[in-house]
């Protein structure tokens, strides 16, 4: 059922697209020619649809991202991505806008049908891909983005964009709190939070509440900071790993589980890089953590070793030896039935550590050790290893000695291949330990932006903004 599901393509995304995208008037003649064209949905049908995109954009991006936070590390020397090469992400894209008018279309349909619920659900989707959308590229169509008549829409500034995430998620919100919709989610189709019984509904507003506070930390550089609102948003989110929000329905398998599998029949993909394997190995921080060895496997040598960004190989020509370290099928974070992660309690309890800094030192110094506690359970790392780590004294530095680089320093590792990792490190100014610029590097400082995709220069190019460099910060990063 779910290979099928993930085969859909509502004639009315479509039609959204030609705004966002420019399509030809031939393709949708092809569309409307094909017998299994779904063209009118069913509000499950929306359901698993958006629900699954949301897993596969959290990694879209993911991917995209994760070279310039050195998770990974190309094995050629100057990969574009280590090396912050101008990189063409059309597929990215267009991938985020179509899963947006998916949940648009959601979202219409449940207004029709008086569903509170399937409107809070689309609302929370919309703004989770509008808001990977503003991470990415800032500016962006959203408020004609829906107009069909309409094939050339404005873009809203980056702030815009922004203000009409938080919007969204306000509204789901309110939506969600509501106990009395008309129709009620179809657990089976629901692939974030299907399984979750009675608790369904209750989650979708814990998730809510995680993407609000998301947004409000986020704008941490900011005269508009509201530490206060922040932790009243994370106070109201997720109290347990059990409320996570991840998905975990692949018509084969979990994506980064591919990545990994192709590596190991020479693809050479999945490299992690030497600032993610030197974090955790001992390297950097004299302390060796146990969460690597749930993340990677050890090299033919029997240690850790990561891969320089923007160096490549350590060896001339194709790899056979293995004597560094790889995304892992044995992780249980990109196993074949690993779940991906979108947004996580141990996140939730970083945020709280981070917003409670200035005001209250001993709740942020409690909510950074639950923050690691979470993660380790997480990835699954044994009670003994987790409670030696978390009594060391590098770790465990009392409420007197507690800094603010120690959150971003552990939250590094539980953001792990998520897309949220390069929001921390550009409000962190990539202040980690030991984190220099790669090798063969193109731009005089890190990155800050990526340059918008030629597929939309082509299609809706009088309205894309002219290209700055991409070490040019976005309004919340100044």
């Amino acid at each position: 059922m779910m290979k099928k599901i993930l085969k859909y393509t509502v004639l009315s995304v479509l039609t959204a697209s030609i705004a966002l995208q420019g399509c030809k008037d031939s393709y949708f003649d092809n569309v409307a020619k094909n017998p299994n064209q779904v063209t009118t949905p069913t509000l499950a049908s929306l359901l698993a649809t958006s629900t699954s995109k949301a897993g596969v954009n959290n990694y879209n991006v993911a991917s995209a991202i994760v070279p310039y936070v050195q998770y990974t590390a190309n094995p050629a020397a100057a990969g574009a991505g280590d090396t912050y090469q101008s990189i063409d992400f059309s597929g990215t894209w267009d991938a985020l806008y179509f899963a947006i008018a998916d949940a648009n279309e959601m979202k219409k349909m449940a207004v029709a049908q008086g569903s509170s619920e399937y409107k809070g659900v689309a609302d929370v989707l919309m703004a989770y891909n509008l808001i990977m959308v503003n991470d990415m590229w800032g500016s962006a169509p959203f408020s004609q983005a829906f107009d069909i008549t309409n094939f050339f829409p404005k873009y809203d500034s980056a702030q815009e964009i922004y203000n009409q995430s938080m919007a969204l998620v306000d509204e789901a919100i309110v939506e969600l709190a509501k106990t009395n919709a008309t129709v009620k989610l179809a657990a089976t189709s629901d692939l974030i939070y299907g399984t979750t019984g009675a608790n369904e509904r209750a989650n979708w507003l814990k998730f809510a509440y995680a993407l609000k506070a998301r947004l409000l930390n986020k704008v941490s550089k900011t005269s508009t900071y509201n530490p206060t609102a922040v932790l009243s948003a994370v106070g109201s989110s997720f109290a347990s790993n059990a409320e996570d929000a991840q998905m975990a329905t692949f018509s084969v398998r979990n994506f980064w589980a591919g990545v990994a599998i192709s590596n190991a029949s020479q693809s050479l993909g999945g490299w992690l890089s030497e600032q993610l394997i030197d974090h955790l190995n001992g390297t950097t921080y004299g302390l060796f953590d146990p969460r690597i060895a749930k993340i990677t496997d050890r090299t033919v040598n029997n240690v850790y070793i990561g891969t320089v960004n923007g160096a490549g190989n350590r060896l001339p020509g194709a790899n056979t030896v293995k004597d560094e370290c790889y995304i892992s099928v044995n992780s249980p974070w990109t196993s074949p039935t690993s779940p991906i992660f979108i947004a996580t309690y141990a996140e939730m309890k970083f945020i709280e550590a981070e917003a409670a800094f200035t005001t209250d030192k001993t709740r942020s110094y409690n909510a950074y050790l639950a923050a690691i506690s979470a993660n380790m359970d997480k990835f699954q790392v044994a009670a003994a290893d987790k409670a030696t780590y978390l009594a060391d004294p590098r770790v465990a530095v009392g409420v007197a000695a507690f800094t603010k680089d120690l959150i971003f320093k552990e939250k590094y590792v539980a953001t792990y291949l998520n897309p949220e990792a390069w929001n921390d490190a550009r409000r962190y100014d990539y202040k980690y330990k030991d984190f220099t610029l790669p090798v063969n590097v193109t731009l005089p400082d890190f990155i800050r932006r990526n340059d918008y995709p030629q597929g939309e220069r082509s299609k809706n190019g009088a309205n894309v903004p002219a290209e700055v460099p991409r070490t040019t910060k976005l309004w919340w990063d100044q």
